[in-house]
């Protein structure tokens, strides 16, 4: 049991090391692109491409990890993503950054994949729900976290990226370090779209949705704020603000879709963020002051999102399904995610900084509109042994094995 504890928690302070320094490079890279005279369409084209990446590694990175092996895959790509970090700073190029983003993309879902696997192998079947919520918290709190970190250095200067670039060494030091047994494999991703939209049209809208804004958040969320002129302590208190939402406000959430019919929930969701984007888009014009606690509650309301359509879909499918389902899910969140900093760049070079929340309020709008006509046209039983709330923080498809609604594979023998 100990050996298992130690194994865990090397592989959480890993994630915990690496997630903070990938929250500060979101944020700086935004922050930098407009300092050097991006338009915003240029700074959103450039983000989304990181979603390129995630998409492409999520098929490149398992075969990778099983001709190496879990630790010098890991090596590998945390190198790779830690040049191609300190390369921003050295080429200041749209084209260069779009093409970095890629890159990194590609390396981080292939880092957070060997991660997630990892837990998964470790984690016994009975512990398997606590280490996923405590890994999903220890991401959202890591992330927070980064955003304050470029409050460190000017955002002109090196230094911040250099920092990233530490930060991602050091998570090599707990993994590599670590004597628990790898996993035996890790599986690509696998889609079942035409299964999705039989189950749950809502639940599939709502992943993609959910990708849209969520993309179009970490893309330009910084970006925006400076825009709306806050300083640096403020941007870094409205981006903590919103993650630090997230993280919280998604287990009443919950605890309610569990208790409730989850098409409602999420429809009630999606219509209280989509008055909260429009309410940070409207402070942004007249009281820059309240923006921070109008990203808490939002942040709690549209992180909840991809969690409550996750739970509407899997309520509707057999234990073996979900891996695959979900999977889909993930790859409608990843297109999502490509497409919304594109629309919201173009949405703010041509009506401003607050048309990013503006944007994501009409797409959290139609979404809940598209819930109400399901509600009216579409009746749907209630599950019998409904599956329980499971918060979710989109990674890669590794992370689905972890959930304690899915089947679960054999655990490794952690103690030879």
């Amino acid at each position: 049991m100990l050996r298992l504890l130690v194994s865990v928690i090397a592989l959480l302070f890993a994630t915990a090391i690496l997630l903070t320094g990938i929250g500060l490079l979101s944020t700086l890279l935004g922050l930098r692109g407009a300092l050097a005279g991006f338009s915003d369409t240029t700074i959103g084209a450039i983000m989304s491409a990181y979603f390129v990446g995630y998409i492409v590694g999520t098929w490149l990175s398992p075969r990778l990890i099983r001709r190496v092996g879990h630790v010098r895959a890991f090596a590998t790509l945390a190198s790779i993503a830690s040049a191609s970090v300190l390369a921003h700073a050295l080429i200041i190029d749209p084209w260069i950054w779009a093409g970095l983003r890629v890159v990194t993309g590609i390396c981080l879902v292939g880092l957070y994949m060997i991660i997630e696997s990892w837990l998964n192998a470790a984690a016994p079947n009975h512990r398997r729900g606590q280490v996923f919520a405590t890994y999903m918290a220890v991401t959202l709190v890591a992330m927070a976290a980064g955003q304050y970190l470029i409050l460190v250095a000017d955002i002109a200067d090196f230094a911040l990226f250099a920092l990233v670039t530490v930060l991602i060494s050091l998570s090599l030091v707990p993994l590599t370090t670590s004597t628990g047994a790898e996993p035996h494999r890790v599986g690509g991703a696998r889609t079942g779209l035409k299964r999705l939209y039989e189950v749950s049209p809502l639940g599939m809208l709502g992943a993609f949705a959910a990708g849209v804004t969520n993309g179009a958040f970490w893309a330009l969320g910084a970006v925006f704020a400076h825009r709306t002129e806050l300083t640096e302590v403020a941007i870094a208190a409205f981006m903590s603000a919103l993650i630090v939402g997230g993280a919280l406000l998604q287990w009443p959430i919950g605890r309610l879709s569990d208790h409730g019919e989850r098409r409602v929930v999420l429809v009630v969701v999606a219509l209280l963020a989509a008055l909260l984007a429009a309410a940070i888009a409207l402070a942004a014009h007249y009281w820059p002051a309240a923006m921070a606690v109008l990203a808490f509650f939002y942040g709690g309301m549209v992180f909840s999102i991809y969690s409550v359509s996750v739970a509407c879909v899997n309520d509707h499918l057999e234990p073996l399904e979900i891996l695959e389902a979900t999977g889909g899910l993930l790859l409608l969140y990843g297109i999502g995610a490509i497409i919304g900093p594109l629309l919201g760049g173009v949405a703010m070079d041509r009506l401003g900084g607050p048309a990013l929340f503006g944007g994501m309020a009409v797409i959290l709008a139609l979404l809940a509109a598209f819930g109400l006509l399901q509600l009216r046209r579409r009746h749907e039983a209630p599950p019998e042994h409904p599956e329980p709330f499971v918060p979710l923080h989109r990674t890669t498809p590794a992370s689905v094995q972890m959930d304690p609604r899915a089947d679960a594979e054999p655990e490794l023998d952690l103690q030879r």
